[in-house]
């Protein structure tokens, strides 16, 4: 009986370390593409006020493999290291716009800092160039603030919105449903929070544009405000 308990501890702890090894090797199932509404993600920073950025566009935050049990997972994968000779400076131009720090004001770091995280686990199917390249299309590709302003969704201190309110207009113009991002200020009211990223999901190969499985988000029931 107890030579069972052992191999039936070892084939957990095989299958453990099994889980943990293709998570670092970069298994996906599908790509979530996050852009970010600025003024939210600078009224939020720990980093000095001088450094902000607050564009009054949504502009990129990530490309992320992903898996639908751990929307976050992988991560930080053995792959190359972000090299910025690999972007050439006609897309590095693009990227100052698209793809912004607007926190830090540092972009090539934040590049970096997303490669190192997120596009190393994907690499077999993006190379660098290609990485970059394929997220700056996909910003192009729809225009999240124009999508919100022709549905009359605009910053306002006072207006609030339904998760549906917003959700709506875009999937109406991407064919595809979103998943929204939300999050909250201490200076708040308990019952409101701020509209932070809008989520386009992708296939495998980042090419088919594909309905989000909304895991996580914004909170049920609860006004979203978008300032």
């Amino acid at each position: 009986m107890a030579t069972l308990r052992q191999s039936f501890a070892f084939l957990v702890l095989a299958f453990a370390f099994f889980l943990c090894f293709i998570m670092s090797t970069g298994s996906y199932v599908y790509f979530q593409f996050v852009q970010q509404w600025p003024p939210t993600t600078c009224r939020l920073s720990s980093k000095p006020s001088n450094q902000h950025r607050p564009l009054q566009r949504f502009t990129i935050h990530g490309l992320w493999p992903s898996n639908y049990s751990n929307p976050r997972k992988p991560s930080n994968c053995n792959g190359s290291q972000f090299n910025f000779m690999k972007v050439y400076p006609q897309l590095r131009t693009k990227l100052k716009r698209s793809w912004p720090d607007v926190e830090g004001g540092n972009d090539t770091k934040f590049w970096e800092g997303e490669w190192n995280k997120h596009g190393t686990c994907s690499e077999r199917t993006l190379n660098q160039m290609q990485y970059f390249e394929v997220s700056h299309a996909m910003w192009r590709s729809y225009n999240i603030t124009n999508i919100l302003k022709d549905a009359h969704i605009v910053p306002n201190p006072t207006q609030r919105w339904k998760y549906s309110d917003i959700v709506s207009p875009i999937k109406t113009a991407t064919g595809r449903t979103p998943t929204l991002r939300c999050k909250t200020d201490p200076a708040m009211p308990n019952n409101s929070q701020l509209l932070h990223e809008v989520v386009f999901c992708y296939g495998y190969n980042a090419k088919l544009h594909i309905d989000c499985n909304r895991t996580a988000g914004c909170r049920n029931h609860i006004d979203i405000l978008f300032q």
